[in-house]
């Protein structure tokens, strides 16, 4: 970072480190993720760094300084530091690195403990959007994503093979830059798309109409559930509604995303929205590898074959344990063995 903390701030957190991971003693330069950190621990660590700080950093801010060293650097600088597009998430030895990234509205804490539970020799960086700090301005298109994300992995892989896993909305993201990759005549061994849609104006008629009726029967039910003076309030405002269905009417607790709520945060999620509505997914001359999950999401369609099979040279699916958010969370090993077999078969030949 350029800039050597001060003792009396590492002073300042070492105690909070320490009461956070239960650890006795915390050495400056020792990894939160190392020592056990984990998304939860994270928000409780940024949370006590506040109120002896004054600063209000968002916890995703431990991937960019994952260290008591560095987070006490960052602190003592006047203003934050840009949080980087990309972020080595898993170590290993091997190369070429996989690429990943989060689902709409999120970042990548989301898929942390899906990343933690891949097991593989082959390093894995994490793709983050940008527009969730309240200087910045968010991104409302997935080609403008695909493109930013493509500068930041060159820096670190150049040339392929490539490896690409998209959670979510992030699969859109990784699908438009496995197109751009391909077109420029590298090689994409692995197109990974978790749980991935394009905007409902583009399902067939039926699953159009199957999804209306099941958010119709979703915001009723939260309207009956609703005292009489917020039922109004939550009729009138469009953004109350977004975020009831935010969870894509699942039943799972959707995964920690470090990120701070707030008004960046909704600009953030409006511009993914508008990114989503705007995209056209094209003919993938490639292979695309899918995973759903068992419980279907009554935001989501109940067959991805109708609408990706058509739009790719080969399609596979896999069916896995959990919803939408269990998946890449409670149920995330069932997933990380999966892609841990794609990403060893993707290599194999390397």
């Amino acid at each position: 970072m350029g800039h050597t903390p001060t003792v009396a701030m590492i002073d300042v957190l070492a105690p909070i480190w320490q009461r956070v991971l239960q650890r006795s003693s915390v050495r400056p330069d020792d990894n939160f993720f190392d020592l056990g950190g984990e998304p939860a621990a994270a928000v409780q660590l940024f949370s006590e760094i506040a109120k002896v700080s004054g600063r209000e950093l968002p916890p995703l801010t431990i991937y960019q300084a994952p260290t008591m060293a560095a987070l006490a650097a960052l602190l003592e600088q006047p203003t934050p530091t840009r949080f980087p597009t990309l972020v080595r998430m898993k170590a290993g030895a091997l190369e070429p690195p996989v690429f990943i990234t989060h689902g709409m509205g999120g970042s990548i804490m989301e898929i942390f403990h899906l990343v933690k539970s891949i097991q593989t020799d082959h390093p894995i960086y994490g793709l983050q959007s940008n527009g969730f700090e309240s200087n910045e301005e968010p991104i409302s298109r997935v080609e403008d994503t695909a493109a930013i994300y493509l500068e930041a992995m060159k820096k670190v892989q150049p040339r392929g093979p490539h490896a690409l896993i998209g959670y979510s909305f992030g699969g859109l993201v990784m699908m438009e830059m496995a197109q751009r990759l391909r077109q420029n005549g590298e090689r994409v061994v692995l197109l990974e798309m978790l749980e991935t849609f394009p905007h409902n104006n583009l399902l067939p008629l039926a699953q159009r109409i199957a999804l209306f009726a099941g958010r119709v029967k979703r915001h009723s039910g939260i309207l009956a559930r609703l005292p009489m003076r917020k039922k109004m309030s939550y009729l009138a405002s469009r953004s109350e509604r977004l975020n009831a269905s935010w969870n894509h009417g699942t039943e799972a607790v959707p995964p920690e995303t470090g990120l701070p709520d707030g008004l960046a945060l909704e600009r953030y999620k409006q511009a993914e929205t508008l990114a989503l509505l705007r995209y056209r997914p094209s003919f993938y001359a490639g292979k695309i590898n899918y995973v759903r999950a068992a419980r279907i999401s009554s935001s989501f369609p109940d067959d991805p074959r109708a609408i990706w099979q058509n739009l790719a040279a080969e399609f596979e699916i896999d069916t896995l344990p959990g919803d939408h958010f269990a998946m890449v969370s409670s149920h995330c090993e069932s997933l990380a063995s999966l892609l841990s077999r794609h990403i060893a078969a993707a290599f194999s030949g390397e």
